[in-house]
């Protein structure tokens, strides 16, 4: 494997060079050798793509262990934080009976105000009437 790796390198530095030499050699090389070099394409192809699965991997099992810290620390948030959270929607739900009962309130009220308007009205109307 270690050898692999060492041909890779070494055919990686040399690509550039190779690269157009191989262009012309494709032209002029037989099937075996067109072989070879496809295999050697291959290798290049698969050795890029194994060191980006591993870089992945790496990022998968960082998030692996450091996920759960963090998803255990931010649960035990949420848990501490319910009972205040329940008090405020204790205390909301309270405030919105009573919201409610003082609009019932103003609402009757607003209706014997203009109840007792309308009869002052009229009795303005009446006083008018018999002044006139």
């Amino acid at each position: 494997m270690a050898f692999f790796k060492a041909a890779a390198a070494a055919l990686l530095a040399s690509s550039a060079q190779g690269v157009a030499q191989q262009a012309a050699l494709k032209n002029t090389m037989n099937p075996i050798m067109k072989v070879v070099t496809l295999l050697q394409d291959m290798q290049h192809k698969v050795i890029a793509e194994g060191e980006a699965e591993k870089d992945l991997y790496e990022k998968f099992m960082c998030y692996c262990t450091t996920g759960t810290g963090d998803l255990s620390a931010s649960i035990t948030a949420a848990e501490t934080k319910m009972p205040e959270v329940t008090a405020e929607i204790t205390v909301s739900e309270e405030k919105l009976e009573q919201s409610k009962a003082d609009l019932a309130q103003a609402q009757t009220d607003r209706a014997a105000a203009e109840e007792a308007m309308k009869e002052a009205t009229g009795i303005r109307e009446k006083e008018a009437a018999a002044f006139a």
